[in-house]
């Protein structure tokens, strides 16, 4: 039988230096995860301990398989890369295996990630959107497919609800192209109290509210976001319009 590895010998992980891996699950081969890192980071992972109740879906997928009796697969996908080289790497990456239990989309993902000619065309071609309100952009990329846009765009995010509350429309964007427009009359805590049906996302808010008029539409959807918005290696989903 193989001997399970735990770490990576003395010397060897300075050699990696900044590497990108996908863990797998050994019961039906499905990668649920693909992640960079330095150091013994992949075993880190491997043999993380989990809670029962942990809402993390990688940290619940990784316990699912310990308790079957199995360790989890890997396969580190690159290594020797500079860090921007391993960020570019892994976006690719987490592109290319739908399903994860990433939190996060790859760095530059929403903007330059997976996209059919048609696609690149429409972004490309709409003309910028002209702010002229106070806007909060949110890239909905790795959600809209799964649920309504507006239950998308409204939960649940890393926000600061004092600054969240300033802004006056709330702008739904998909691979840089701006698709929705909301008001947001109330952020709340993304807790299934307060949003019956959804899960706790502790730490993050979420708000209630409708549909932009059509006239707010009609100013920003179908737009594409303003170049001044898509800072290179910016992996933050949400933007704003004003500091």
């Amino acid at each position: 039988m193989t001997e399970e590895i735990s770490s990576f010998p003395p010397g060897v992980a300075e050699k990696l230096q900044t590497y990108v891996y996908r863990l797998i699950d050994p019961r039906n081969g499905e990668t649920f995860y693909v992640g960079k890192g330095k150091g013994n980071r992949l075993f880190a992972h491997i043999h993380e301990q989990v809670e029962e109740n942990d809402p993390n879906n990688k940290l619940r997928r990784i316990r699912d398989i310990h308790l079957g009796g199995f360790e989890v697969a890997h396969v580190v996908h690159h290594h020797g890369m500079d860090e921007q080289t391993a960020l570019e790497v892994e976006a690719a990456l987490i592109d290319a295996y739908p399903g994860l239990t990433n939190i996060a989309s790859g760095i530059e993902s929403s903007d330059y990630g997976a996209m059919h000619a048609k696609e690149i065309i429409r972004r490309y071609a709409a003309e910028p959107a002209v702010f002229q309100h106070r806007v909060m952009l949110i890239s909905v990329n790795r959600s809209a497919a799964d649920t309504s846009l507006y239950e998308a765009t409204r939960y649940a995010w890393k926000v600061s609800p004092l600054k969240a509350k300033q802004a006056e429309v709330i702008l739904a964007t998909l691979q840089g192209l701006i698709v929705g427009a909301f008001i947001a009359r109330e952020w709340l805590e993304a807790t299934s109290a307060n949003f019956p049906g959804r899960e706790d996302v502790p730490g993050r808010f979420a708000f209630i509210g409708e549909e932009a008029p059509s006239a707010i539409r009609d100013l920003y959807v179908g737009k594409r976001v303003p170049d001044e918005y898509r800072k290179p290696g910016a992996a933050n989903p949400i933007k704003y319009s004003w500091r």
